[in-house]
């Protein structure tokens, strides 16, 4: 375990190091979180009452995403662990006395929050002191703030499972720009960082309720601004669980398959 939590500390401290790339991270995300927000109140303006979230909640929500959105963001990849599989230098990795996966899963989850570190805060204090309903509001209550962590981690770490798939799938491509596209594109959708899910057709929301996507941002953040609640935001956690473990076991036993096939490219 310990090595581990090295290369976590390793890793998180050497994306600590890029904070021009965060400042500009930084002003990116708050233009982009602002001009959504304006987007949706010209709709809003027309008739609030023909939408599914408050405009209060949905500032809440765009805000939220845009604060922890490398922790979140499903296109976010290491491009080291794609060079190692397409490259070559997968072989010194698999003579290392370590477990691949958990190695990667460490890196991966880092990387994202050592980003997430470094952009967070200031984009929350800016986003709360903009004036209602078009800045972050507090949680909903006691116990939205209270479910609101767990989930955020079980999220985070379901993104990080997920991408996991990604790199496996890696193994049985020449190159991965192709799987990376496709996931990128579809997830987008599906996770809730277009547009939330609420805002989907209702035959839809109920589809993707029973698949790992909804499991991902788009529970906590609506968790925070009381859009889920009671014995649906505690249904929503025990999803995350069974997601998580699911997409873990699935990315193992699919690396372990992939493993034994191995071809070492260029190497």
């Amino acid at each position: 375990m310990k090595k581990y939590q090295s290369f976590f500390k390793i890793r998180v401290f050497a994306g600590l190091q890029y904070r021009t790339a965060a400042a500009a991270g930084i002003a990116t995300q708050f233009a982009w979180g602002l001009m959504n927000i304006l987007l949706f109140a010209a709709f809003y303006r027309a008739d609030p009452a023909a939408f599914p979230m408050e405009f209060s909640q949905l500032s809440s929500y765009i805000w939220l995403q845009q604060a922890f959105l490398t922790l979140f963001m499903l296109w976010g990849f290491e491009n080291e662990v794609f060079s190692a599989i397409t490259g070559g230098q997968i072989a010194y990795e698999l003579a290392r006395p370590l477990d691949l996966y958990a190695m990667w899963f460490v890196k991966h989850a880092a990387s994202r929050v050592s980003k997430v570190v470094l952009r967070c805060v200031p984009l929350l204090v800016v986003a709360a002191l903009l004036p209602a309903p078009y800045g972050l509001a507090s949680p909903a209550g006691g116990f939205a703030a209270l479910l609101f962590v767990p989930t955020m981690l079980f999220s985070f770490l379901l993104g990080t499972a997920f991408c996991m798939l990604i790199y496996v799938a890696t193994f049985y491509t020449m190159s991965p720009m192709g799987v990376r596209i496709m996931a990128v594109s579809v997830t987008e959708l599906l996770t809730g960082q277009i547009v939330p899910l609420p805002f989907l057709p209702d035959w839809l929301q109920r589809g993707l309720e029973l698949t790992p996507f909804a499991s991902m941002q788009n529970l906590p953040l609506r968790i925070y601004s009381g859009h889920i609640a009671g014995g649906q935001a505690i249904e929503g956690l025990l999803w995350q669980l069974f997601w998580l473990a699911a997409l873990v076991l699935l990315g193992r036993l699919w690396m372990r398959h992939a493993l034994r096939r191995v071809v070492v490219q260029g190497g």
